[in-house]
């Protein structure tokens, strides 16, 4: 399988948003507000850490993570099989086929990462 994001008849559902809290937050709303909570309590987090270190670093990766996520999400069958690939991890009878899944996992997310610019 193909390790990017957007697959043959996987067009997005919404355009890709810019890089900033309420433009993710507005995205992940649409294609999967399910995550909302948790980004709101990563996010008051991130802040925080922000704020205590004096570094932007927290911010950026935090805008990397769910940038790729939503990157993710707006592809419907990218999402599918992310989320395949995430249950098979869980639910795996053998090494082999957890690692697999597990190498899935990974190479979804960096192609979202990538094609987000991270």
């Amino acid at each position: 399988m193909s390790a990017h994001p957007v697959e043959h008849g996987d067009e997005p559902i919404i355009e890709r948003p810019d890089r900033t809290i309420a433009a993710l937050r507005q995205a992940l709303a649409r294609v999967a507000p399910s995550k909302l909570s948790l980004m709101e309590s990563e996010r008051d987090e991130v802040l925080t850490l922000a704020a205590e270190t004096q570094s932007v670093g927290p911010v950026n990766g935090f805008l990397l993570r769910w940038a790729a996520l939503v990157e993710i999400e707006r592809h419907p069958a990218t999402a599918r099989r992310l989320h395949d690939a995430e249950r098979r991890v869980r639910t795996a009878l053998d090494e082999g086929t957890m690692r697999a899944a597990a190498r899935e996992v990974a190479d979804i997310k960096a192609a979202a990462r990538q094609a987000v610019g991270g």
